[in-house]
């Protein structure tokens, strides 16, 4: 049977278990693209489901594994079936957690093997290029420093940046409170340059991207739950926004193959590291659950030192 995005109508119940599955995200705090994206995985897997007749009580281990055949039979990569596989597991947990099923057919299925491949990092060097590039005077200009500056000094997610208020700023003890993945709420040192940075945007900046509101704008001056970041508009950036923004700065400052904001955030992991810090101050500052998580900027200083030493050593 092959895997499709038919619009057929789903049956055996599948439409109430999405629904589920979609407060159970909710209730967990995953951000607006994750749910998207698990929402849309979970259906293809609903549909092929209904066309063979099986509601999710009948789906055993059996059937999940023709179902991830399918979509590699399909020429869907590993990385694909891996993130549908999180997306059902994701979806027999809610049905489980209401006591709809007994067990996840889910966790005896493997997830695919990935290719494994280090984040993209940033020199410092590169960093600071690209930050003394970011500047011209205009009110988008010192909101992109403030912006990038914040990123970097404490390694935040685009979701985090884009969600930040003025009260969440301590301009006197420089530190930040963030709202991280699942509502957990942490507090992050900021650098002076980064605490100077939001100084300059809130005073140079701000108030003529609120203005671009008219009166609306006008009234929301002072309130400390409005947005941070404001666009051009004066509303609330997105994620895409940042994006763009950032490729447009380091095209400017001549950085090859780019960056990601995620890029700024593994490049604050693993300066850090390199500076000495220890893993699990590192594991807080960047929000991560589980160290197993952060061990990943383990490998980019293993392979870094073997780069160094194959360079240096004399028989290396």
């Amino acid at each position: 049977m092959c895997v499709g995005d038919d619009d057929a109508a789903l049956e055996q119940g599948w439409d109430g278990a999405l629904e589920l599955l979609d407060q159970d995200l909710a209730r967990l705090g995953s951000g607006a693209r994750t749910r998207h994206a698990y929402r849309a995985d979970a259906r293809q897997f609903a549909r092929w489901c209904a066309a063979a007749g099986l509601s999710a009580r009948e789906v055993g281990p059996r059937e999940l594994r023709r179902y991830v055949a399918a979509l590699s039979d399909a020429g869907r990569a590993p990385t694909t079936v891996a993130r549908k596989l999180a997306a059902i597991r994701a979806l027999f947990r809610a049905l489980r957690q209401r006591g709809l099923i007994d067990q996840s057919p889910a966790d005896l299925i493997a997830t695919p093997k990935r290719p494994s491949r280090l984040p993209r990092v940033l020199k410092v060097g590169e960093m600071e290029s690209l930050l003394d590039s970011i500047g011209g005077g205009g009110p988008l200009d010192w909101r992109d420093r403030a912006m990038f500056e914040l990123a970097y000094a404490c390694g935040l997610r685009a979701e985090e940046l884009v969600s930040l208020r003025p009260c969440d700023i301590d301009h006197d003890g420089e530190q930040v409170r963030v709202e991280g993945k699942g509502a957990k709420t942490r507090v992050v040192p900021a650098g002076e340059p980064a605490i100077a940075a939001i100084g300059d945007y809130l005073a140079r900046a701000r108030p003529q991207l609120l203005a671009a509101r008219g009166a609306e704008g006008a009234s929301a001056r002072g309130d400390e739950r409005e947005p941070l970041f404001l666009s051009r508009s004066g509303r609330r950036l997105s994620t895409s926004d940042v994006r763009r923004r950032l490729a447009r700065w380091t095209r400017r400052a001549g950085i090859a193959g780019g960056a990601s904001p995620h890029a700024l955030r593994h490049s604050f992991a693993t300066h850090l590291l390199d500076g000495g810090a220890d893993l699990r101050a590192i594991q807080e500052l960047l929000g991560h659950t589980s160290i197993s998580t952060t061990q990943v900027y383990t490998r980019v200083e293993s392979a870094r030192l073997r780069r160094v030493y194959r360079h240096s050593h004399p028989r290396g």
